[in-house]
């Protein structure tokens, strides 16, 4: 058997340990605001080279392109041919397929 006071050291120590740490952090909460790509909007609109700060805003703003291409005044932009140029100067993926609740499947395709 392990010596007790060791354990109790042990135990101490584990406890302490949790107590500092806690919980991990939650996953951050993405705001989406198309106002925020508008660091894109020469590499969007004339095909310019996408800036450091654009390539941020487009990975941050990743989880909401179905929401902008779900929205008339936004899906040209999402669906240009200089946007699909994004993806890969950016390292971010267009979604292919994108359900709307009003309307079944709305494809990029």
């Amino acid at each position: 058997m392990k010596n007790p006071s060791l354990l109790a050291v042990y135990i101490a120590f584990s406890a302490a340990l949790l107590l500092l740490c806690g919980e991990p952090p939650a996953a951050v909460a993405v705001k989406c605001d198309p106002s925020e790509l508008r660091v894109c909007a020469g590499a969007i609109m004339w095909s310019t080279s996408p800036s450091t700060k654009c390539c941020e805003k487009l990975k941050e703003q990743e989880p909401c392109f179905c929401q902008y291409m779900n929205d008339p005044d936004l899906s040209g932009y999402i669906k240009s041919e200089n946007t699909k140029k994004l993806e890969e100067k950016c390292e971010v993926s267009l979604p292919k397929i994108c359900f709307e609740e009003s309307e079944g499947i709305s494809s990029l395709g």
